[in-house]
């Protein structure tokens, strides 16, 4: 079943690819603006991505439901949805840097079973199941672990965006990276990526949906890590976040973000 799964979820991110990058940084690609009083930006890269991962899941996989950024909630009659954020990172693709993303993730309504974190640009696929976690990269195939445990005063921090969502979200963050050695910002998706990949610690972030962050926590879970909402519960349906290397890392984060409620 899980191959069965994972094959479908490798040809997505093979269509995904194909759809995306004949647009990235070109000089002419137009990005419309979904936020009012705000900028979140869409693109034709993002559309035409989704539009392709769903022809194909309508061919191998019409039972399924789907959820995608793009075009909403396809109904399904299996059991198993397919949640999909065709670009993850839309503001980093229109400025250019390669840390933007394809979130392809499918399980039941307890969460994901099998994610891939996938980067077209630079050619690297991050993928978990419950049987292994591994990249697929420019210099082959590899194994991901998470890192071993280390006090929060040695760790690496990464969120998004420095406002973080709210200003009590924000000052939820500042009250565990300020106590961190080193917080970076603006990875989207790349960061749940490398805390798979053994480079970082923490994940932090607020004000997601389930497509932002199915995918990840597959992965990372796969890999070693753990991820959950602030209060240590399930976050496969978004909102706040909290994706750790390790158990012992993510205790210590938790017990600060549980002060800020």
């Amino acid at each position: 079943m899980h191959d069965t799964l994972l094959d479908v979820a490798q040809k997505l991110a093979d269509a995904a690819r194909a759809a995306i990058l004949p647009h990235f940084r070109t000089t002419d690609l137009a990005a419309e603006n979904k936020l009012e009083g705000g900028y979140d930006p869409v693109t034709i890269a993002d559309r035409a991505a989704e539009e392709a991962m769903r022809a194909i899941l309508a061919d191998l996989r019409p039972d399924d439901a789907i959820l995608g950024e793009e075009f909403g909630a396809t109904q399904g009659t299996s059991g198993l949805t397919w949640v999909l954020d065709p670009i993850d990172g839309t503001r980093g693709f229109v400025s250019g840097t390669p840390t933007w993303g394809v979130l392809i993730a499918v399980g039941g309504p307890d969460g994901p079973e099998i994610g891939i974190i996938d980067q077209p640009y630079i050619g690297e696929r991050f993928i978990g199941t419950p049987e292994a976690a591994w990249l697929h990269g420019p210099q082959g195939r590899a194994p991901l672990k998470t890192r071993s445990p280390r006090p929060l005063s040695q760790a690496t921090v990464f969120t998004t965006f420095p406002e973080v969502g709210t200003p009590a979200d924000a000052a939820a963050f500042v009250d565990v990276a300020g106590r961190a050695r080193l917080t970076r910002y603006g990875m989207d998706c790349y960061a749940y990526a490398l805390v798979a990949a053994g480079q970082a610690d923490l994940v932090i972030e607020a004000g997601l949906n389930a497509y932002d962050i199915q995918a990840p926590i597959a992965v990372i879970e796969a890999a070693g890590g753990i991820v959950t909402d602030w209060q240590g519960n399930p976050a496969h349906n978004g909102g706040r976040a909290l994706a750790a290397a390790n158990p012992e890392i993510h205790a210590e984060a938790l017990a600060i973000l549980a002060r800020h409620p």
